[in-house]
């Protein structure tokens, strides 16, 4: 298949390029720059100049492609990138619309799970409580007969980075402390890039519409977390009260005390996925 990938030379896209390639199927990236030309022609793929901004863009390559993989979003700026992404969904869903081209589109695991992991038949809200909405702009093009599957994607990792977990990093070194909310005991799933893009490479090449959890460990207690990260940066690990997160981790505050555990038991068996790679706490514990 000829795929056309946005976020090609992000975390995921980075390791999905050659997992599509040495697969036998040929890539069309989306980047922005001229650097991230070179790299994508480095490993074998096709390079498209321009951004999820660009809808003419986004058209010509997934009419040029038997089927889209969305990676793509900037997390700096929650609101705006939220109404550009799905914009581009919405594009895509136009181009593909008629054809059994498969669209798949990547989401967040932010579904709070007090009593027991999430999975994957729970439906995300019909309005999302964040400026990010993926799964509800997926949902209004399958209803239209557009064949799009959502991806969940937890903690990716390698040893470089580790989502959320970065900016905690990154916090802890501001701050000199290692942190989590109260007892620390609420959990965050996770998984390494290379069984996340696995998981990709299967689900595009299943072409059937579904939900999938990209989660190779359901959940990691946060004071775990924090434990090895000030362990590797030698500080403290210290707990916040939760009244305090907001302003000790600033943007990811809200997140950092939520139990977001969630299971991938679906998943593995639909796809005959089983993840591999290195846990979370051997990363971090490796982190460069």
């Amino acid at each position: 298949m000829r795929v056309f990938l946005t976020g090609a030379t992000g975390l995921i896209g980075s390791a999905l390029v050659p997992e599509l390639i040495n697969a036998g199927h040929q890539v069309l990236g989306l980047t922005r720059s001229e650097s991230g030309t070179r790299n994508l022609l480095a490993a074998g793929a096709e390079a498209l100049r321009g951004s999820l901004e660009d809808l003419e863009v986004l058209r010509n390559g997934a009419a040029q492609s038997d089927g889209v993989i969305h990676c793509a979003f900037d997390h700096e700026n929650f609101e705006q990138s939220g109404a550009i992404e799905k914009q581009a969904i919405t594009t895509f869903g136009s181009s593909l619309f008629g054809s059994d081209r498969p669209l798949i589109v990547s989401a967040g695991l932010g579904l709070p799970s007090p009593k027991r992991p999430i999975t994957e038949d729970v439906d995300a809200p019909a309005v999302s409580p964040t400026p990010r909405s993926p799964e509800q702009a997926a949902h209004a093009l399958s209803v239209q007969g557009v064949n799009v599957t959502v991806v969940r994607v937890p903690q990716v990792h390698n040893t470089v980075k580790q989502g959320l977990i970065t900016t905690l990093i990154a916090v802890a070194r501001q701050k000199g402390v290692s942190a989590y909310v109260a007892e620390g005991l609420n959990r965050w799933p996770a998984a390494h890039v290379s069984d996340v893009a696995r998981l990709y490479r299967l689900a595009l090449e299943k072409r059937e519409p579904s939900r999938y959890h990209a989660v190779a460990e359901e959940g990691i207690p946060l004071r775990n977390i924090a434990a090895v990260i000030g362990q590797s940066l030698k500080m403290s690990v210290v707990s916040i009260p939760p009244e305090e997160a907001l302003t000790h981790f600033g943007r990811v505050g809200g997140y950092v005390g939520l139990d977001l555990s969630a299971s991938s038991a679906i998943t593995q068996q639909k796809l005959s996925w089983l993840p591999t790679g290195p846990g979370l706490i051997e990363d971090l514990e490796n982190m460069r």
